[in-house]
C-alpha cells in the first residue's frame, strides 16, 4: 500500500549544490530535483546565479558546471541524451542522482513530502530553496 493522505501524493526531493572545494563543505544551492512515482514525475530545475558563484569560487570552472546541471537536466527528464543512466525508469534515475558523491556538482539528502500536484511543488521549493 503506498503512503497518501486525502488527494495527496507522497513525493521526494533534494537540493542540487555547487560545492567548489569539497574538503571546506562550502555550497551554492543551485537546483532542486523532485520526484513522484504517483504522477509520474521527475524533473530538476536550475538555475546558476555565476555573479554570486564566482564570488565565491573565483577559479570555479563555469562551463563544466554548466554542462553538469545540463547533465543533471537530461537524465531526470530521460532523454536520450542523458545516456544509459537516462533510459532507467523514474526511480531509478532518481536514485542514481540523489546518490552520495564527492565531485563538484552533488545533492543534499533526499527530504519526503505530501503534494497535490508535482510541478507546483517543484517551483515552491526551488524559490525556498535555490531563489529566496
Amino acid at each position: 500500500m503506498k503512503p497518501k493522505m486525502q488527494g495527496k501524493h507522497l513525493f521526494e526531493y533534494a537540493v542540487i549544490r555547487v560545492v567548489p572545494r569539497v574538503e571546506r563543505e562550502e555550497f551554492l544551492n543551485v537546483g532542486v530535483i523532485l520526484y513522484c512515482r504517483d504522477q509520474k514525475f521527475l524533473k530538476s530545475m536550475c538555475e546558476l546565479d555565476e555573479k554570486r558563484l564566482a564570488a565565491f569560487a573565483k577559479d570555479i570552472d563555469i562551463d563544466e558546471i554548466k554542462e553538469s546541471l545540463k547533465a543533471f537536466g537530461q537524465i531526470s527528464a530521460g532523454t536520450r541524451e542523458g545516456g544509459p543512466i537516462g533510459k532507467l525508469d523514474p526511480a531509478s534515475r532518481f536514485r542514481w542522482l540523489t546518490a552520495t558523491r564527492s565531485t563538484v556538482v552533488q545533492t543534499s539528502k533526499v527530504h519526503p513530502g505530501f503534494c497535490e500536484e508535482a510541478q507546483a511543488t517543484l517551483e515552491r521549493v526551488f524559490g525556498e530553496q535555490v531563489l529566496f
